[in-house]
């Protein structure tokens, strides 16, 4: 088999272009694809699905181990370059959105694994329509940009932290794989990137309504820079004094911030406002 800088330039001289409005830039480093390869799971009775195989420098490897691979890619250029190069019994190229993706369309109650080189101006949404569908999925391997990464696997008290780690931390155990230079892509983009595995799982002791749980969470990060009173009583739209009265109860300083806050601590949270809410 060609390695991944042979396969890729070879297809460029056949004219394959990488386009900058889809946020193409083609992965060229074996090392790389190998650590993808070594934090997914590759078992063939597990279905698999690839977000944005582009070329198929990746897809290629990942079908010969899985019995059934489904390739998301809208590119239609990329398409005809997948089923030229790859058409197998074993692959099924999907021409869509993976925004519009429902996984049990594709596998049915099956828990299947995901594997993405997910494009960095629609990451978050892409996540979160997946973490969405956590029940379908027992993992996935994503390329993300670093500083997304950075976000993913923060800890409370770091200026990463926010509303996508607890909505990630939810919803999985999140693993940084290894960090990617942007020397590893065709054309180099400019910024590094990072590729982390998670390990779908519902979150221990979570015991209120996702819905008003990151009603409360976003509502405390909606005004980063303030107290974590005064983004409660803006975001939820109620009075300080009401804030003041929920915190109290929860026993959290309504001076602290909102990145300072754990998972538990806005559960905690969740569960006065509700009770609160409903007298």
């Amino acid at each position: 088999m060609e390695n991944a800088a042979d396969y890729t330039r070879r297809l460029l001289r056949k004219g394959a272009r990488a386009h900058k409005s889809l946020g193409q830039n083609f992965l060229m480093d074996d090392q790389v694809i190998s650590e993808i390869i070594g934090a997914s799971v590759l078992d063939p009775d597990i279905p698999m699905i690839e977000i944005g195989p582009g070329l198929g420098v990746l897809t290629r490897i990942l079908a010969q181990d899985v019995n059934k691979l489904w390739a998301v890619e809208l590119d239609k250029s990329k398409v005809e370059i997948l089923r030229h190069e790859l058409e197998g019994p074993s692959l099924e190229i999907l021409v869509m959105d993976a925004l519009k993706l429902n996984l049990r369309d594709i596998w049915g109650e099956q828990k299947g694994f995901l594997v993405g080189n997910l494009p960095y101006y629609i990451t978050s949404p892409l996540l979160m329509h997946f973490l969405e569908q956590k029940e379908s999925l027992i993992g996935m391997t994503v390329m993300v940009q670093k500083e997304v990464a950075d976000r993913i696997v923060a800890k409370p008290g770091t200026k990463a932290y926010g509303v996508l780690s607890i909505a990630v931390q939810v919803a999985a155990e999140p693993e940084r794989i290894c960090n990617v230079l942007p020397q590893a892509f065709w054309p180099a983009p400019k910024v590094h990137s990072t590729v982390v595995r998670l390990n779908l799982r519902p979150y221990p002791g979570l015991q209120v309504n996702s819905q008003d749980f990151f009603r409360v969470v976003k509502a405390g990060f909606s005004q980063r820079r303030k107290t974590l009173g005064n983004s409660l009583s803006s975001g939820l739209g109620i009075d300080k004094k009401r804030v003041s009265e929920i915190l109290m109860q929860a026993g959290i300083d309504e001076q602290r911030r909102a990145e300072t806050l754990s998972i538990e601590e806005f559960q905690t949270v969740t569960q006065v406002y509700l009770e609160k809410a409903l007298k």
